[in-house]
């Protein structure tokens, strides 16, 4: 098979960073914000090339969010930069009544989600955040899968008139997306053809769905692989036509299985037609310090649990 492969690995808050260079020099109303996490970021260069767009704000995130709030009624396209515990769970309120109710022109860039944030442990490795943002009426939520995907959604979501929330991560992952693809907001990717079941996945669990697909057609299993870099608005036609062909799907995210991709494709198929599923996701529970390889692999978040969550939805199939 190995219809995608790899080159190097680079972490997605790099995509990020060279994405928000690039709009600085092309989009004159877009600023940054960051709650003393530059490095961390990746908004050196941005800040190097636009001192004057730049605001550090320290460790006040809340008012990071009122600040960026306010930029937009200037006509400011602000990004905001923090860990993704921070740029949520920390300021939802400021988020939800400055940002979102007011339906602010504001982006919300959040690094280090999941437990990919590896040895800073459970305190940091926030699990619960793309169901606390999709839950925003109006918040449009997005979960890039590699560098190239990282990159062009950052630039995609300054010509996009909203609030959006922009998670990515901080460990070095295969970069296998295609470096001048287009990104278009709400709308899934096919990446695999398949007849036997279909493996919706969105962020890092993009690449280890790949290699479960690989692995399963040597056992004469065909997987659909789709990429869902957009949570909400969910591309469901792309599911739909999907599960119609194979008659199974697997969810995989690297979130809670309560409130993250899996439930949104869940909800899909209740009102539109009923579906085996499986999940693979964290089981309700909080992270631990560890390297991010064996976090994947003890929560169940990598090729093999994907495997094992196939073989499973295919024997429920009538």
């Amino acid at each position: 098979m190995k219809k995608y492969t790899y080159s190097e690995k680079k972490d997605t808050r790099s995509g990020f960073g060279d994405g928000l260079t690039e709009l600085g020099r092309t989009n004159e109303n877009v600023v940054a914000l960051c709650a003393d996490l530059i490095g961390s970021l990746k908004m050196n260069q941005f800040i190097k090339e636009n001192p004057d767009r730049f605001f550090q704000v320290g460790i006040a995130e809340a008012n990071m969010m009122g600040i960026a709030a306010g930029l937009t009624i200037g006509g400011k396209i602000p990004f905001t930069g923090t860990f993704a515990n921070f740029s949520t769970g920390r300021v939802y309120d400021q988020i939800r009544q400055s940002i979102a109710y007011s339906n602010k022109n504001v982006k919300v860039c959040a690094s280090h989600a999941g437990v990919t944030l590896g040895e800073d442990g459970a305190t940091h490795q926030i699990l619960e955040d793309i169901g606390l943002m999709k839950m925003l009426p109006g918040m449009t939520v997005i979960n890039p899968c590699d560098y190239n995907q990282t990159k062009a959604a950052t630039i995609a979501i300054a010509d996009f008139e909203g609030p959006v929330y922009l998670r990515f991560g901080r460990p070095k992952v295969p970069v296998f997306m295609p470096e001048d693809s287009n990104f278009e907001i709400g709308k899934g990717i096919l990446l695999n053809e398949g007849s036997d079941v279909t493996i919706v996945a969105t962020g890092h669990l993009v690449w280890e769905a790949l290699q479960a697909a690989e692995q399963l057609e040597t056992e004469g299993i065909y997987a659909e692989v789709i990429n869902i870099h957009t949570i909400k608005p969910l591309d469901e036609d792309i599911i739909l036509q999907s599960v119609a062909k194979t008659g199974c799907i697997v969810t995989a995210e690297e979130h809670n299985k309560l409130g993250g991709l899996g439930e949104s494709v869940a909800r899909t198929l209740a009102l539109n037609t009923p579906t085996p599923q499986e999940f693979v996701a964290t089981n309700d529970t909080f992270g631990e310090s560890g390297t991010p390889a064996d976090l994947m692999a003890k929560y169940g978040l990598d090729a093999a649990a994907i495997i094992k969550a196939v073989i499973k939805v295919i024997s429920r199939k009538k």
